[in-house]
Order: C-alpha cells, then sequence, then structure tokens
C-alpha cells in the first residue's frame, strides 16, 4: 500500500472512530448522568453501540471490505472485531477509572485521555491489520 493510501485509510479509520466515539461518549453521558449508572458501566453501554456504527462504518468504507469477494468474510471479521471492542471497553473502562482515581479529574475528562491511547494503539492497529486485513486476492478484485 502507498504511503498516500495509508495516510488515507487512516484518516478514514479516525472518521469512523470518532462517529462511533461521539455516539459512545453521548451514551456515557446519558448513562451516568440521567440514568445514574456508574460510569465504568456507561462505558460499556456506549462502547457496544458505537461499535455497531464503527464496525459498519470500517467494513464498508474505511477498509473497503465489501463485495461478493468480501462477503463470506463478514462472519469471520465480525468475531474478530468483537474481541477488539471487548478488550477496547475494557482497556477504557478501567483505564478511565484508573486515571480518575489517580488524577481525579472528571471521569468525562480521563475518558477523552483514555480514548485517544486506546484508539490509536489498540484499536487502529487490531482493526487495520487483523480485522479488516485483506487477502491479495481480494485487494486485486477491488482494483
Amino acid at each position: 500500500m502507498s504511503r498516500m493510501k495509508s495516510v488515507y485509510v487512516f484518516a478514514k479509520a479516525q472518521i469512523s472512530a470518532f462517529s462511533g466515539g461521539l455516539l459512545d461518549y453521548g451514551v456515557m453521558i446519558l448513562c451516568t448522568e440521567l440514568l445514574h449508572i456508574h460510569y465504568t458501566i456507561s462505558i460499556a453501554i456506549g462502547g457496544v453501540t458505537g461499535a455497531v456504527v464503527n464496525f459498519c462504518i470500517n467494513r464498508y468504507w474505511t477498509f473497503n471490505a465489501k463485495g461478493p469477494s468480501a462477503q463470506h468474510h463478514v462472519g469471520k471479521q465480525l468475531i474478530k472485531f468483537i474481541f477488539v471492542v471487548a478488550g477496547s471497553i475494557c482497556l477504557k473502562s478501567s483505564g478511565t477509572y484508573l486515571f480518575t482515581t489517580w488524577t481525579r479529574l472528571d471521569y468525562k475528562l480521563s475518558r477523552i485521555v483514555v480514548d485517544l491511547i486506546v484508539s490509536f494503539g489498540f484499536n487502529y492497529t487490531l482493526q487495520k491489520y487483523w480485522v479488516f486485513r485483506q487477502s491479495p486476492a481480494m485487494k486485486q478484485s477491488q482494483g
């Protein structure tokens, strides 16, 4: 993959993550502030909600894993994606709790810091190189 295309895919992944992240963050705030659910549980609820949006955007737009040759891979991608989301939710929930406890920052700010670390260091890497990785044959068929 050319350097320019890599930058383009990375930018698309960040737009996807931001879209799913906005929904995720909004659900977390709603659950915590209005429903009085502890923020670590609210992070999990929001994470699942945002993950649905993120999977769809990444599969069909960011990593272009669509078309007849990719259709049989959706089940495998979904299973891998679920593992990544579960890891991400655990990292975000525990990371936010620890960061909030250590720094005494509001959980909303701590969550943003932890999200940035988890998004770039964990989610993007695993989604690009494991969940949505395309075989050479799939890349050629997409032209």
